[in-house]
C-alpha cells in the first residue's frame, strides 16, 4: 500500500543520518537529531510535536563540534544524550547535557559531561541501559565492545570492561536486550554476535546474516528483527537461531534500519535507501508452530503484511524512531536533512 504525503515536516540546515526519541520527556512527544556537515558547524536540534499534533517546533538548537554519525537519548534524563562524531579520519564519542534554562539563553552551549575516549578503532554507536535510571552505557567500535559507567556530577566516564570481537570481525552496530540487561547483540559483516556483559564473552551467533541494523522486540522475549542488505527484513527466535522465523520483503534497495514498536505487538518500521519508510504488521509463528516437526526443518515464512509505505522523501532514509510517549507516532530522517513525523493511527489493529 502506497501512502500519501500526510506527514509533518521539519528541515535541518545540513545533511543528517540519525534521530532519536527523547524517552525521558514524559510531557511532550519530542525527538533529537544532529547534522553531518563536513565544512559547516554542525547542529543538534531538539524537536517537539505541538500539542495539537499539527506542527514540529524547534525546542532547542545547539552547536556541535563535529559530524554526527550516531545519536542516542538518555532514557532517564531528557537533557542528556550521546553522540558518535568524526573530524576528518578520527572518530570520537561523548555524553552531552543540554543547559537547564536553555530556552532563556541567547546561544545555549552543550556541556560535555563524559568522553568515551578509550577507542582506537572507528566508533559505530552508543547504547544506553534499556530502562530505568542507570549509569551504564555501551560503545561499539569496529573491533571492540566497551561497557562504561557514567558519573555525570563529576563529568567522567570510566570503562568497566571491554572485549574484542576478534581480528576477523568488523562490528557495525548493536542493540541492548530490553528483557535481559546482561545481553547485547552486535552486528558484524556477516553475522550477529551475542554477548553476556557479566563475562564480556560471546554466548552465541547467527552466521551468514548480512545485517545493517538490528532491534529487539520489547513486547516479546527472544524475538530479534534485522535489516538485511539484500533480503529485506528477518525475524529471529533466539531459542532456535539457525534460520529466521519470518521474512519480510523490505525495500527496493538496501534496508537500512528497523524499529519494533514499543507498545503494539508485531508493528515494525523499516527505512531504506529507496527513499521510503515501510510499516509492517508481522506476526511470528506461535510457540506451538515453532515446535512442530515441519517447522523445525524450515520455520521461515515469507509474508507481505505491509500496512503502508511512506514516500515523503527525496533521499535515502537512515534515521528512524518511534515515540515512546505516543507509540502511534514515529519520526524519520532522510539524508538531505528532512525530518518527517507520521501517525500510524489509521493502521492500528482494531480492538
Amino acid at each position: 500500500m502506497q501512502g500519501g504525503s500526510t506527514g509533518i515536516g521539519y528541515g535541518l540546515k545540513y545533511q543528517a543520518r540519525c534521530i532519536a526519541d527523547v524517552k525521558a520527556d514524559t510531557d511532550h512527544t519530542s525527538f533529537i537529531t544532529g547534522t553531518l556537515s563536513l565544512k559547516e558547524e554542525n547542529e543538534v536540534h531538539l524537536i517537539r510535536l505541538s500539542s495539537g499534533g499539527t506542527e514540529l517546533i524547534c525546542e532547542g538548537l545547539f552547536s556541535h563540534p563535529n559530524e554526527i554519525w550516531d545519536l542516542a537519548s538518555c532514557p532517564f534524563d531528557q537533557r542528556i544524550f550521546s553522540t558518535v562524531f568524526s573530524s576528518g579520519e578520527s572518530y570520537g564519542a561523548a555524553i552531552w547535557q543540554i543547559p537547564e534554562l536553555y530556552g532563556q539563553l541567547n546561544s545555549p552551549q552543550l556541556e560535555r559531561i563524559g568522553s568515551l575516549d578509550a577507542h582506537n578503532s572507528k566508533i559505530k554507536c552508543t547504547l544506553w541501559w534499556p530502562s530505568g535510571r542507570h549509569d551504564k552505557l555501551i560503545s561499539i567500535d569496529e573491533q571492540n565492545l566497551f561497557l562504561w559507567s557514567l558519573d555525570s556530577s563529576r563529568k567522567t566516564a570510566q570503562v568497566q570492561s571491554q572485549e574484542s570481537a576478534g581480528m576477523l570481525h568488523y562490528l557495525s552496530g548493536g542493540a541492548w536486550d530490553p528483557h535481559d540487561v546482561n545481553a547485547v547483540a552486535s552486528t558484524c559483516e556477516s553475522s550477529i554476535q551475542f554477548w553476556d556483559l557479566r563475562t564480556m564473552k560471546k554466548t552465541n551467533s547467527i552466521e551468514h546474516a548480512h545485517v545493517r541494523n538490528v532491534d529487539y522486540d520489547s513486547r516479546k522475549k527472544y524475538i530479534l528483527v534485522t535489516a538485511e542488505d539484500e533480503s529485506g527484513i528477518h525475524l529471529w527466535d533466539l531459542r532456535m537461531p539457525k534460520v529466521p522465523i519470518l521474512e519480510l520483503p523490505g525495500h527496493a534497495h538496501w534496508t537500512w534500519a528497523v524499529r519494533c514498536n514499543p507498545e503494539y505487538e508485531g508493528l515494525i518500521l523499516s527505512a531504506g535507501t529507496d527513499s521510503a519508510v515501510n510499516l509492517w504488521l508481522a506476526s511470528p509463528p506461535s510457540s506451538d508452530d515453532l515446535t512442530s516437526e515441519s517447522s523445525v526443518e524450515s520455520p521461515t515464512r515469507r509474508v507481505d503484511p505491509m500496512l503502508n509505505s511512506y514516500s515523503d522523501y527525496e533521499d535515502s532514509v537512515y534515521g528512524l524512531a518511534w515515540s515512546s510517549r505516543e507509540p502511534w507516532i514515529f519520526a524519520s530522517l532522510s539524508y538531505d536533512g528532512r525530518v518527517v513525523v507520521e501517525s500510524i493511527k489509521p493502521h492500528l489493529p482494531k480492538k
